[in-house]
């Protein structure tokens, strides 16, 4: 039985969980205390927000918001990085702050879309959609979740994007993105 404090940080975290759209999970051990600052800071200005919690909480919180995770996830340092608007723009702002020199210490393991675990591959695809194209997608097909909306197959070939998306009752139709164009 957790104790009171930890109690009031569950409530919390299952709070913050039922506000998200996604949730991230990364590993920042061997990152300084600037450059994780540095990191939270991005991810703030990009509509998301890390938290740090013991794991078990964090498991409990996932638990009772109802949300499915995957516990191959939840060992090391983790911070957890919550979504609250553009969830590519959160994916981006991750996968930079990852990619920079120096920052290789923040090791993106997956994340949480509409109850489907994306792996690190798929969060940097996520990554490289035009700022506001998710979301734009998404609230042009509200009835479907976001999984199915941009889940599985995101790839950059020679320039072009291909985002396939499930179409209602449909095997998929594809968004080809070229040069700030969109075509179906």
């Amino acid at each position: 039985m957790p104790t009171q404090a930890k109690r009031e940080m569950i409530d919390s975290l299952v709070e913050l969980l039922n506000k998200s759209n996604a949730v991230f999970i990364t590993e920042y051990r061997g990152l300084t205390v600037k450059k994780i600052s540095d990191c939270r800071r991005r991810i703030r200005e990009a509509g998301g927000e890390m938290k740090v919690c013991k794991n078990t909480l964090m498991r409990i919180a996932f638990t009772e918001a109802g949300i499915n995770h995957a516990s191959e996830f939840d060992s090391g340092p983790n911070g957890y990085v919550l979504s609250y608007g553009d969830v590519a723009s959160v994916a981006k702002a991750i996968r930079d702050f990852s990619k920079e020199k120096g920052n290789d210490a923040l090791v993106v393991k997956a994340a949480i879309l509409d109850g489907k675990i994306l792996s690190q591959a798929q969060i940097f695809a996520l990554a490289d959609l035009p700022q506001g194209m998710f979301s734009s997608v998404r609230s042009s097909r509200p009835s479907q979740p976001l999984s199915e909306v941009c889940y599985s197959t995101f790839r950059s070939a020679r320039g072009t994007c291909y985002l396939s998306l499930a179409d209602q009752g449909q095997k998929g139709s594809s968004i080809v993105y070229t040069s700030g164009k969109t075509a179906a």
